[in-house]
Parts: structure tokens; sequence; C-alpha cells
């Protein structure tokens, strides 16, 4: 194929795919045998997309006549899809060191909640920063998430509470978008917690009444394109009825349900996301057996997030159970000032050991499934032909050392690629050229 592409990656020990053939998700059973091409190469168009993957020879023999604009020579090296973080909370001021001492002395993420600790230290803080602070420090976590591998991020706001600062929020994400090369999904999370002065039913009423229709007005005027709605289901936060309220009002003006259950104690979150048609529900600590199956038949992923649980002290969650009963199992950082991660390796690690999942099945939720939760497995989470050219290459012969390696991963990425660009490049690999 004679013309111009944007990049060439060549000559690759192990070429992960993932997935091959266009599939949505995958379940326990085929999670177990990723596709992976030895000797592989790869093309990614100049509209970001990948053109043709395959064996090293033949992809040299097809594209013989073409000039790309970048060629990585991948040999003894494994390339990846880029990694998807499902689930983060990366827009806040004020760190929450202070409240880390707490947990380790035993307090629980409940009682440091009912002390004005907790979501209520950060509101507080959030809403005091300017929009170009929040954007600021928002980039930085931004781009050390990308440095760990993530090319596609969930990001909630939440630390609002109240439509003006959640606003302040959805346009700092909504700037990113804009500016980064990095995917973002967007999150309206304005049902993190009860606002101080108001009952939860004042709250749900205030949310459907005057946030949403406004979030609804700035999407129609291209100001603010919100993807997915969240709601803290929990004892003492938003009960079921006030978060089947708010959900379906989010889905009503054409937002992806997203939420928060089952994390601290069982409120049926499960099957209430199964009924509302729930593209994903994260933690699920403390899931019921009906909520699994309900889930399982609804096709909702679960969105684990084992730094939580480690970081807490929680249950871990049912990941095995989750797996064999057929739940589309996903994987998210949590990153948010109570559980202080950047990085999808980690997450793949603790995945592994606490939850008991094989190295295949970590990535596979980082990957192909973590999109899915979002809605972008049709783009995101693999490399297949027509997809979006996102990769991650690591420097090593097997690509099982990304999640094998705990805390290796600043030594072991050498490239980070969005669209056939390289936006990380480790400084062992030279200086980054322009374009």
């Amino acid at each position: 194929m004679a013309g111009r592409h944007r990049l060439l990656l060549e000559n690759a020990q192990q070429l992960v795919l993932v997935c091959g053939r266009g599939e949505e998700y995958l379940l326990r059973a085929a999670a177990a045998s990723l596709a992976v091409l030895p000797n592989a190469s790869l093309v990614v168009g100049l509209d970001g997309c990948i053109k043709a993957v395959g064996q090293a020879d033949v992809i040299r023999s097809q594209f013989s006549g073409a000039t790309f604009e970048r060629i990585i020579d991948c040999s003894g090296k494994c390339v990846l899809p880029g990694l998807v973080d499902a689930h983060t909370h990366p827009v806040w001021a004020g760190d929450r060191v202070h409240e880390f001492a707490m947990k380790l002395a035993g307090a629980s993420y409940m009682e440091i909640h009912q002390a004005g600790g907790g979501i209520h230290f950060t509101v507080e803080h959030t809403r005091e920063a300017t929009e170009e602070e929040l954007f600021n420090t928002f980039k930085h976590r931004l781009e050390r998430m990308r440095r760990a591998g993530s090319t596609l991020v969930e990001c909630k706001s939440g630390y609002g509470l109240n439509l003006e600062t959640e606003l302040k929020m959805l346009r700092v994400i909504e700037r990113a978008k804009q500016s980064m090369d990095i995917g973002i999904s967007s999150t309206y999370c304005g049902a993190h917690s009860v606002p101080k002065g108001k009952t939860a039913t004042e709250a749900t009423d205030d949310i459907i009444n005057n946030h949403l229709p406004k979030l609804k007005e700035l999407k129609l005027s291209g100001e603010i394109d919100v993807n997915n709605i969240d709601v803290f289901c929990e004892k003492g936060v938003f009960d079921l009825d006030s978060t089947r309220r708010i959900l379906q009002a989010g889905k009503d003006i054409g937002l992806q349900i997203n939420f928060h259950g089952d994390e601290l104690h069982p409120m049926k979150s499960a099957e209430l996301g199964a009924e509302l048609g729930a593209q994903a529900i994260s933690h699920l600590e403390e899931v019921s057996d009906e909520g699994i199956t309900a889930m399982a038949r609804a096709k909702c992923a679960a969105v684990l997030l084992p730094t939580t649980a480690y970081m807490l002290r929680l249950k871990q969650p049912q990941a095995r159970k989750m797996l064999e009963e057929g739940v589309i199992v996903a994987l998210g950082s949590d990153f948010n000032p109570n559980a202080y991660c950047f990085s999808m390796p980690m997450v793949m690690h603790l995945a592994c050991v606490n939850m008991r999942m094989s190295m295949n099945e970590a990535l596979a939720a980082a990957t192909i499934n973590a999109a899915y939760a979002l809605g972008k497995s049709d783009t995101h989470g693999s490399i297949e032909t027509g997809k979006q050219g996102d990769l991650v290459i690591i420097n090593s012969s097997r690509w099982e050392h990304l999640i094998y390696q705990f805390g290796g991963h600043e030594a072991l990425i050498d490239y980070v690629i969005v669209k056939g660009r390289v936006v990380y490049q480790n400084e062992r690999c030279g200086t980054m050229s322009s374009y």
C-alpha cells in the first residue's frame, strides 16, 4: 500500500491484540487465551486509526512503497493496546494525606466522612479553587496516568455538590478533552455526597430539577459534552430510591449509567443497575449473589477497584465469582484524594494478587472490558484494524512483565502512543521527534 502513513511499528517480539474479531468484551473463557502475535508489525494511518496488523514480513511486503512519519523498531519489545482506566476522580483541590494516618490508626471511611473529612474536605477546597488551578493540577495528573500507559480515562466531577462547582469541574474536563492527547470519558457525579445543609431528598430534587437540565442545555449548545451519570448509592448517602430517580433522569437526557454501588453496605445497587440498563457499576465489594446474576444477564460491566479495597482494608470484590458467572469484569484505579494511584499496571497486579485474577484476565479487564464499561470498545481496548492507534511499547520480550514487575512500569514503558503519535517516550529511547 503506497502513500503516506503516520506510524509503523515493526518486528515486535509480541503484539498483544487482546482480541481480534471485533468483540465488544471478553468473558472469562475468552480472556483466558488472549490473542498475541509473535514477530509482528502494525501501521497507523494519518487519521490515527490502525490500518494493518500482521506478521512482520507480510506488513513489510504490503507497505513496501509507503512512507511513514515515524518508524519504531520494536525488536525484543512488546506492543499492547493503550490501557483504559474505567474509574477516576482526578479534578480536585486540597490533598488528604492527613487522613491516611487516620485510616492507618483504624478510622473507617464513614467515620472520617462524618467528622467533616473525606469528600466534604475536598469539596470545600475545590469550591475555593479557580478553574485554572483545577485545570493545571488535572493536566499534571493525566500526564502521570499517560506515562503509566493509560490512553483512555474516565474522569468524574463530584467535588462540587452545587451546580456552580460541578460545572466548573466539567468545564475543566472538557478543556482537557479538547486540548490533550489522551482519551477522556466524562462523568457527572453531582450525587457523590449529600451537601451540607441539605437532605438526600432535597439534593436529589436539586440535581433532577436544576443540574441535569443545565447539562442538557450546555450539551445542546456544544459547551460541555458529558458521557455518563454517576451516583454514590450508599447507606447514609443516596438510598436506592434517590439513586433510581437520579440515574433515570440522567438516562432520559442521554447519559450512560455508570455508578458507585454496593461498596460499604449491600444496597441492591447491582440489581438496580441491571434493571435500569446501566453500562457499568463500580466497587461492588458488598454485591449480592442475585446482583451478580442480574449484571451477567444484563451485560452490565463490573468496574472493580483493587486500590480502594487495599487502602481502606475492605473486603475484596468477588472477581472470581463474577468471572465464573459471566459478568464482564473491568478495572479502574479509582484515583482520588483517598486512593492516590495513577498506575493501571499496579492496579492489574493488585487484581491478580488480591482478587485472584489471572494476568490475561487482568489485561482484558484493563483494556477491552474497561473500554466496554465506557461504551467505547468499538474504538478502544484492542489492537485491531479500524480501531484508534492507542498503544504501549514495553522493553521486555514478554508482555506479562507489565503486571509482574510491581511498580516497575516507569522503567518498562518505552513509548505511549495516542492516535499513532508518540505522547510519551522514555528518556533512554532518545529525544522525542516532532511532527
